[in-house]
């Protein structure tokens, strides 16, 4: 029997607890940009008894993906591709949040469709951001244009994006977009993909932001929606297993929304709509 390969894409909390749900028994490649966060990564899941690989990678770079691709394929069966890699906007200036966040997912469904599986579902972690913007007038252009030109679009041009919240923004309403396009052509291999949007999780880059100039901004939220805490990872980790496994078979191309009321809470007026 072949191997059963899990590629996860970002070595933090919510790809660390992804791999660790959907990993046992199956050889995991894990990889992220940082390889020191890779390598602390690899010796927490060999611990636990994992199999697992590793490998750096930059999501926007196509022949790094492609790299990472071609080496899932070497490993076996490639059954689900997780994609958790992206800055926050508190992290890069706009034109690195759109290639690593916009850019990067769009190339990762592309390389990876070339090797998953039949029958096998990918996975990227977007965010609550993505519906935070009204319908945009180009999305068919963000859906369906080849990712290699969605950076040369005018309205991704420096002078189009003002900051790197609305990069942001953009990028995580992109990825909605990228995977109902991309639900098309996985679906001529026999394989899903779908979003997950989580809201505020409790990582080490959701407190990177806690403690930015915008972290006010952050416990606004937390505060004005309905379940008034964060998540864990562990509960992004049960919803990707679910969209990654069987029970989701008729889940394609969707988008999950895990923010804890916060953008019910935009809706009601309780909190302002970025503009």
């Amino acid at each position: 029997m072949k191997t059963e390969v899990i590629v996860v894409i970002g070595a933090g909390g919510n790809g660390m607890a992804i791999a660790r749900r959907q990993g046992f028994g199956r050889h995991i490649l894990l990889a992220d940009f940082n390889e020191k966060l890779l390598d602390s990564a690899l010796k927490e899941l060999e611990t636990a008894s994992y199999k697992v690989s590793v490998q750096k990678v930059d999501v926007s770079s196509r022949e790094s993906v492609r790299a990472l691709a071609d080496k899932a394929a070497s490993l076996g069966s490639v059954i689900n591709v997780v994609n958790t890699a992206g800055l926050s906007p508190n992290m890069a200036p706009p034109d690195r949040v759109l290639a690593v966040d916009l850019y990067g997912s769009a190339v990762v469904f592309e390389e990876f469709e070339r090797v998953i599986a039949p029958g096998g579902a990918g996975l990227v972690v977007s965010s609550m951001a993505g519906h935070m913007s009204s319908p945009l007038p180009a999305e068919h252009d963000l859906a369906f244009a080849p990712a290699d030109e969605l950076l040369g679009k005018p309205f991704l041009a420096p002078n189009a994006v003002p900051d790197s919240m609305v990069a942001y923004i953009l990028s995580k309403r992109a990825n909605h977009l990228r995977v109902q396009a991309a639900s098309i052509t996985w679906g001529k291999r026999g394989a899903r993909v779908n979003s997950i949007s989580p809201g505020i999780v409790a990582t080490p880059l959701a407190q990177h932001e806690l403690n930015s100039p915008i972290g006010d901004i952050y416990r606004a939220m937390i505060d004005a929606s309905p379940a008034k805490r964060m998540a864990s990872p562990d509960e992004i980790a049960v919803a990707a297993n679910f969209l990654l496994g069987p029970d989701s078979g008729f889940v394609t191309g969707s988008d999950l929304l895990i923010d804890g009321g916060v953008i019910s809470a935009m809706r009601a007026g309780l909190l302002p709509t970025p503009a």
